[in-house]
């Protein structure tokens, strides 16, 4: 099966084209739950998804099909419908200041969390976090470290929002995804998966190089301003904290998050 593929002289879909008007509808949360489908920006993330089967349709300025000849081409081989569009309806559709010009229609990507937790030894748990792009950027992370998925718990961000898609930069596409507002129902599952649960707390007793890291570990991070809340913290295995050996008070979620998984990661592939 291959896809559509706009004709030479064909006239580009305008920011009025039905089919435009409904995915820049998306970038809405109550309208990706809604439709089971959000946007995925730029090229990173349009080639990640594109290799994950997850996109409906690829719209693009004559610009960047110039200058993405392959990618557009193997979307269309692919089965995928490419749609012209104009500037002004690429700028509708985009949440950047300087848009690419390519963006995709692709359906969520979370699932269940049995599904993602089965068989898990590395699990990243972020629970309240409020800053998409913080919630794309330990994405990142987790995908680069090897991490077996990521669980979105509380209130914690869309991580089909758009900010959060493009700071993950493809990520988005490789590591398991779930989402559970039930934090409680979220720490069950990771203790039936027999996973050891260490939250990430600045003012915990236990500092991260006195851990050893010999089974599967979940780790868990919390609110940007609040970190995590008591009842969270009483219910993990252990809270431990990163040492500061300089004068910063602290580190941001992403840099905790980075130094947290890597830890385990690196301890993992050590003893392999």
């Amino acid at each position: 099966m291959t896809g559509s593929f706009p004709r030479p002289g064909a006239d580009p879909f305008t920011e009025r084209t039905p089919r435009v008007v409904a995915a820049r509808k998306l970038t809405r949360r109550a309208e990706r739950d809604k439709t089971g489908r959000f946007l995925a920006e730029g090229v990173n993330a349009v080639e990640a998804a594109l290799a994950s089967g997850t996109v409906y349709e690829l719209f693009v300025t004559e610009r960047a099909a110039a200058a993405h000849a392959k990618l557009v081409s193997a979307a269309a081989d692919s089965g995928v419908a490419v749609s012209l569009i104009t500037d002004r309806a690429a700028d509708g559709l985009s949440e950047t200041v300087t848009p690419q010009g390519i963006v995709a229609v692709c359906a969520l990507v979370d699932r269940p969390l049995a599904t993602v937790l089965a068989g898990a030894r590395l699990v990243v748990v972020l629970v309240d976090v409020a800053e998409p792009g913080n919630a794309g950027t330990v994405m990142r992370v987790a995908d680069a470290a090897g991490a077996d998925a990521v669980i979105l718990a509380g209130d914690t961000v869309d991580p089909h929002n758009g900010k959060s898609v493009r700071a993950a930069a493809g990520s988005t596409f490789h590591v398991p995804l779930a989402r559970e507002r039930d934090t409680s129902a979220v720490l069950s599952a990771l203790r039936e998966a027999g996973l050891r649960t260490l939250a990430a707390h600045g003012y915990a007793s236990l500092s991260l190089d006195e851990v050893t890291f010999d089974e599967p570990t979940a780790w868990i991070f919390g609110n940007e301003a609040h970190g995590l809340s008591e009842t969270v913290l009483s219910a993990a295995d252990e809270a431990v904290r990163i040492p500061l050996y300089g004068k910063a008070e602290s580190l941001n979620l992403a840099t905790a998050a980075a130094v947290c998984v890597y830890t385990s990661a690196m301890a993992a592939h050590r003893a392999r």
